[in-house]
């Protein structure tokens, strides 16, 4: 939790001396009387953006069972929910995303097929989740009838799904402003050729993730004039071989400030800081699988509408 600095308000002092109101208005011309008697604070505190995710929760909607192996009794939907709605009493401004593969994994998907997923997600306020390859396990038709659901883009801006029955629902980019800053979002899916059947993935065509994210971020710089850039990640945490991951992607492209992944199932008890191609830094987070946990980035945002600093947490649902 953010320990929030208390600023102390001082008195104008000038020449060595406290100037009263009376001294300080005593000889004021006419028009002064028009300025506004209330100013803005110079010494209040940062603004604060909360950023919420989750990744790979697999249709997982109740706990763990107490008998499991591992995890016992982590994980639940609506403990999640509860703690959304308390973090969100603290912090108003914030963003709640999700770095895809809600489908397969639980008795609720193979009864409802990711529909009952997609509305508790809705009900919970998510702003934006990405596509992980699960997404395709009923086919196009059946992510279709389950997105139908869903009260939130699903993004995804290097799978190409022009005349098929994603159409609707996907997207390459999302813009949010929140607390005066303009957030770009987009995401990015693996490779599906390996990973999911031909009749199941239908006429989707799937781009090279990382030249896509410049060509994406690029844009979202300089045409939509977009503060700060967030991409959901279905990539992968890292690999040692050639396959493109979150790391690469940190490493590779310029202006890109957060990715939130998924895939691996990789739980991150705190974010990396990479340095990018232009000599930032890109932060990559994961919170595992299953639901398990919460990831939360606090952004500290100055006067300027500028990030001056973050902090980061992590809930895990017990």
């Amino acid at each position: 939790m953010i320990k929030r600095r208390e600023f102390i308000r001082q008195s104008l002092i000038l020449g060595g001396g406290v100037l009263s109101g009376a001294s300080l208005f005593k000889n004021r011309s006419p028009e002064f009387t028009d300025l506004p008697t209330e100013f803005s604070d110079p010494l209040s505190e940062p603004e604060v953006v909360t950023i919420l995710y989750t990744n790979d929760t697999h249709g997982r909607i109740d706990p763990f069972p107490q008998t499991a192996r591992e995890h016992a009794g982590l994980g639940g939907i609506s403990r999640r929910a509860s703690l959304v709605k308390r973090i969100r009493q603290e912090s108003p401004n914030s963003l709640l995303l999700d770095a895809g593969d809600a489908f397969y994994g639980s008795p609720w998907f193979t009864l409802y097929g990711g529909k009952r997923h997609f509305e508790l997600m809705s009900l919970m306020g998510y702003d934006a989740m990405a596509l992980g390859e699960h997404e395709f396990h009923h086919g196009l038709e059946g992510f279709a009838e389950a997105a139908g659901a869903a009260d939130f883009p699903f993004l995804c801006a290097n799978y190409r799904v022009t005349g098929t029955a994603m159409e609707p629902f996907v997207q390459p980019y999302l813009i949010r402003e929140v607390g005066g800053v303009r957030f770009g979002i987009f995401g990015l899916g693996v490779a599906l050729h390996e990973l999911v059947p031909p009749e199941k993935r239908g006429e989707v065509r799937v781009g090279e993730p990382i030249s896509r994210a410049d060509t994406v971020v690029r844009f979202l710089k300089e045409q939509r004039h977009c503060d700060y850039i967030i991409c959901l990640s279905h990539l992968g945490y890292h690999y040692e071989d050639s396959r493109p991951d979150d790391r690469k992607l940190a490493a590779s492209i310029e202006g890109l400030d957060l990715i939130i992944g998924g895939h691996t199932h990789t739980f991150m008890d705190q974010p990396e800081m990479i340095q990018s191609a232009d000599g930032g830094q890109t932060l990559v987070t994961q919170v595992g699988h299953s639901g398990i946990r919460l990831g939360r980035i606090d952004l500290k945002i100055s006067g300027e509408r500028r990030v001056e600093g973050l902090e980061a947490q992590q809930y895990t649902m017990r």
